[in-house]
């Protein structure tokens, strides 16, 4: 018991069949997972039991009717062997944000918590400490009540699993810009981490690899004049020295990752700003010269720098840059995730 949760151990660890030096992203998991019911109108008490399958009813509402949500988050290693989180309380604000647009129960501050804390502290052998690795941790939400009827459940289950994994993207990637499909509609829920919303993208996505990107960027819904998101990430422009991202709205998510973007870049005196930047804005900065960067911004791959976009049959190429904000935001970003430098900002976690 941690926490006051209770712990059921697995017989046997998975551990050593592990290749740490050839980690792919969230593909394994670890020896044990939180989890937690939703009856009767509470939750019940956490507790943690061995990595195992979901046994459901057909009927169960989560394959009918779509109430899903999650949070990605990631436990890291620093090199005295101490254990930290980033901005967790973020994660568990945005997880009950996204349950309140999708009918889904309020989750207690102390479920998510002292359950995150338990289940890190009894895997912490599973967190890698190669170079850009760490422990991928997976809080959701989903249906598990049944019935075929259209209304909210009245059963939910929540968990958390975790997953060691490598870094999540490497190198640059081209994006093209998406003229007819749309991530979200205003009213909707697209500032939900709700599983639906990545569903949506998929085929998009796929359209647009067949033509040789590897993500899409996101427009506004309705006129397709405005970039609002890069692929599952936010995404951020830099026009010559100022730094520029979209505002959240209905459409876009909070990401963790652009606010501390955000803040780390006014600290170091970048001009920064929120606001709409149209596509013809961005294809006039690309022609010009004056269009410095893109980059994506999320809890995977913390940034990934965009080399060039396609908009209307034509390709822009990104300059190369050897001081780029990127670069410069995401170490600033990891040094602090992984204990190496000053946390001004009060973000690092400890679990002891």
């Amino acid at each position: 018991m941690v926490n006051n949760i209770a712990i059921e151990k697995a017989k046997t660890s998975k551990i050593h069949e592990v290749d740490f030096d050839n980690l792919s992203f969230g593909s394994v998991y670890t020896d044990h997972m939180l989890v937690c019911d939703y009856k009767n109108g509470e939750w019940e008490a956490p507790k943690i039991v061995p990595y195992q399958p979901i046994s459901l009813d057909p009927s169960s509402k989560i394959f009918h009717y779509g109430q899903s949500i999650f949070e990605g988050m990631k436990a890291y290693k620093d090199e005295d062997g101490k254990v930290w989180l980033f901005r967790p309380l973020e994660n568990f604000k945005r997880l009950n944000k996204s349950a309140e647009r999708l009918a889904i129960p309020q989750l207690p501050e102390s479920h998510f918590m002292d359950g995150l804390h338990a289940l890190i502290q009894l895997e912490s052998d599973w967190i890698p400490t190669n170079a850009g690795s760490s422990l991928y941790i997976r809080p959701f939400v989903f249906a598990s009540g049944n019935g075929f009827h259209a209304s909210p459940a009245n059963e939910y289950k929540f968990i958390i699993a975790c997953a060691p994994s490598g870094s999540y993207f490497s190198g640059k990637v081209k994006v093209l810009i998406e003229e007819t499909y749309s991530r979200a509609a205003n009213g909707g829920v697209g500032y939900a981490k709700a599983g639906g919303n990545y569903a949506g993208q998929f085929y998009p996505t796929q359209l647009a690899a067949a033509k040789g990107y590897q993500q899409v960027i996101w427009t506004d819904d309705n006129t397709h004049e405005f970039i609002e998101e890069a692929g599952a990430m936010n995404v951020f422009v830099r026009i010559n020295d100022t730094l520029m991202t979209a505002p959240t709205n209905d459409r876009i998510l909070d990401g963790i990752t652009r606010k501390s973007i955000l803040d780390i870049a006014k600290d170091e005196g970048i001009k920064t700003e929120v606001r709409k930047i149209s596509v013809h804005e961005l294809v006039e900065a690309a022609k010009n010269g004056s269009l410095k960067e893109m980059f994506g911004a999320g809890t995977a791959a913390v940034v990934s720098p965009i080399s060039g976009f396609g908009y209307h049959g034509e390709d822009y190429t990104l300059p190369e840059l050897t001081d780029s904000y990127a670069s410069m935001l995401k170490k600033r970003i990891t040094d602090i995730q992984y204990n190496r430098a000053e946390d001004k900002f009060g973000w690092r976690y400890p679990v002891q």
